[in-house]
């Protein structure tokens, strides 16, 4: 039996259906397709990532071109990712390109001029100024293998800045004049490491906050990529079945089936389309409707194998995307030889589509009907 969580999110620019999967448009775009493209696949919505989208094309850029949506063309919800973890990795692999602190983060990317700083009050005003349907609070990261005294750091910084967050979002409600049905979401992010103590800690903190939901802080596998199940339904026990849980990060199709069946409604990665741009090919091994699931459920495709270079059947017979409806996967093969940017095209919207057919599944077993 799945935890009674959420079926779907009202939002600014329409509604959500959980569980979701939304692709990474990290710098406003998902690499190789358009809003078109994301559509008919059946996509609901993306992400976007303030660190970036602040370097490139820059905050007064998007703000001239109409903000996220316009200059995307994307009339669906996008969720803004406040940039922590992107800053954060940036200076752990070498300090000398920034620095951290209770104030905020400070952070200059390698071969640019300018330094950038990234306070909790410049992180929401970002993502309500680029008109995000949800935004999350910048947060304190920390590795898995960091200290106990630095997960307990990162627990009070990452509660003292959500509670600056939520100061700055709230006056920027009244400031614009935003009715509810205007205001995005605002999330929080529950760090804390392996620390079920730290853990808790967090989460009753962000409760008191005041979040419309939140994001599992901190990298959800083990050193072997497995899941961290144990931690990950832990974290969905402390938060009350009502709110959202956003799997940060998780991508990999059976692990997002895994978080899914814990209660988790928001997956984001860019695996998939990654994937899809480097020749692994997801694929159904059984028909997307069919019950009971049997394991395994899906296989990848690869697609420079050169036994698929005279195959006339599709990536997957259990697809109806337009590289699969339309084209050979001998025919992708031959594109992906040649280095063709129509195989990025196809190949990344079949991955995506095999991510939205597997979102419907998993609201269907939600619903009793697998």
């Amino acid at each position: 039996m799945l935890p009674k969580t959420p079926a779907r999110l009202t939002l600014p620019h329409g509604p959500l259906a959980l569980p979701a999967f939304l692709p990474d448009a990290t710098q406003g775009v998902v690499r190789g397709v358009d809003a078109t493209d994301l559509a008919a696949c059946g996509i609901q919505a993306v992400v976007m990532n303030g660190y970036h989208l602040m370097q490139r094309p820059g905050s007064t850029t998007v703000a001239a071109l109409g903000g996220l949506h316009r200059m995307a063309g994307w009339e669906r919800p996008i969720i803004t990712d406040s940039g922590g973890f992107q800053a954060y990795s940036l200076i752990r692999a070498n300090p000398k390109h920034g620095t951290l602190s209770d104030r905020g983060i400070t952070f200059q990317p390698e071969g640019v001029e300018r330094k950038y700083q990234l306070t909790p009050e410049k992180s929401i005003q970002l993502q309500i100024g680029y008109g995000a349907d949800v935004v999350i609070c910048l947060d304190d990261p920390t590795h898995a293998d960091d200290p106990p005294e630095r997960q307990r750091e990162s627990v009070r910084r990452t509660v003292a800045w959500a509670r600056r967050c939520r100061a700055e979002y709230d006056r920027l409600i009244v400031a614009k004049r935003l009715e509810p049905a205007q205001r995005p979401l605002f999330f929080g992010v529950i760090q804390g490491g392996g620390s079920r103590e730290l853990r808790r800690e967090c989460a009753e903190a962000l409760l008191a906050v005041g979040c419309d939901g939140f994001g599992f802080g901190g990298w959800p596998l083990d050193a072997q990529n497995n899941l961290l199940t144990d931690m990950v339904a832990y974290v969905r026990e402390l938060v009350p079945p009502a709110l959202p849980l956003h799997a940060l990060g998780v991508g990999h199709p059976a692990n997002v089936a895994a978080c899914a069946a814990l209660g988790y409604g928001i997956f984001d990665s860019s695996m998939p389309t990654r994937d899809a741009r480097h020749g692994r090919l997801l694929a159904f091994t059984t028909a997307p409707d069919a019950t009971p699931w049997h394991d395994p459920w899906f296989r990848f495709v690869y697609i420079d194998d050169e036994r698929n270079k005279k195959s006339d059947g599709p990536i997957a017979p259990f697809c109806d995307c337009l590289a699969c409806t339309r084209y050979s996967l001998g025919y992708l093969h031959h594109l992906f030889k040649i280095g063709d940017s129509l195989y990025i095209r196809l190949a990344t919207m079949h991955n995506l589509r095999f991510m939205a057919l597997l979102m419907d599944r998993l609201r269907a077993r939600a619903n009793g009907a697998a």
